[in-house]
């Protein structure tokens, strides 16, 4: 990617790191809530499933999707690592459940707001801060495909929005999973730049050598541009320019 983001740009920190400090206090409440509870034979139950995952979740803050391994998790959660395939099969299934649960009260962005093309905007809004919630929360995200009440509550109140805005159920569909897209790769590029090591200013420099000493006369005008940039602002002309044909 061109766009060299700089780790001053982020100005909506502190929001995000208070609702990730917000969300580690409710994991840790329900692990010491269930620590002690017996377990039963067959199937794991849905109880020990939600705490699997919210164990995963704290993992993945602490050391990333990279480190994130079966073996680490059953540690975490005390278990051998067998037990975990009876609450998930594969690791695949594993992020499909976090997936499910970082969406958490995503869809409730959208309540009170009065024009459809606002609720679009919140409920976008709300799947990027969601996202930016958990370290590598993107790259968990990408590519699940969950089927519970979060994740299919906020598609349907995103398509609702559209539908309300003028767009027919295929051309809603269409724009709602560009939005998810869009929204997703947005915050892959953010978390990446967060995550990004002492090389990055080496990279910067790089970039405006190469620019200056090559023929691209139209990045040579905006080049001031291409780095520190606001990516909240971006997002939201991203979103502007998604729904201008919105009613």
């Amino acid at each position: 990617m061109i766009l060299i983001y700089e780790q001053r740009s982020f100005n909506t920190s502190a929001s995000i790191l208070a609702k990730r400090e917000a969300v580690k206090r409710v994991a840790r409440l329900y692990r010491d809530m269930t620590a002690h509870q017996p377990r039963t034979r067959g199937r794991p139950p849905a109880a020990d499933r939600a705490n699997v995952t919210a164990a995963a979740l704290r993992l993945l803050d602490e050391a990333g999707l990279d480190a994130l391994t079966m073996r680490k998790l059953a540690t975490a959660v005390g278990v051998q690592v067998g037990t975990l395939y009876g609450y998930f099969p594969t690791k695949r299934a594993l992020l499909t459940a976090m997936a499910e649960a970082m969406l958490n009260g995503c869809r409730d962005a959208a309540e009170g707001v009065p024009q459809p093309r606002e609720r679009v905007w919140a409920l976008a809004k709300s799947l990027r801060t969601a996202l930016l919630s958990y370290r590598d929360g993107a790259r968990v995200y990408a590519g699940t495909h969950a089927t519970g009440p979060n994740t299919l509550g906020f598609a349907d109140a995103l398509n609702g929005a559209l539908r309300e805005a003028g767009l027919d159920a295929p051309a809603a569909m269409k724009s709602a999973l560009l939005i998810l897209h869009f929204a997703t790769g947005h915050v892959l590029e953010e978390q990446a730049a967060i995550q990004s090591g002492p090389e990055l200013p080496a990279d910067i420099d790089n970039l405006r050598q190469a620019i200056r000493k090559g023929d691209y006369p139209h990045l040579a005008q905006a080049q001031d541009h291409l780095t520190g940039m606001d990516l909240t602002e971006l997002f939201e002309q991203g979103l502007r320019l998604l729904t201008s044909e919105l009613s």
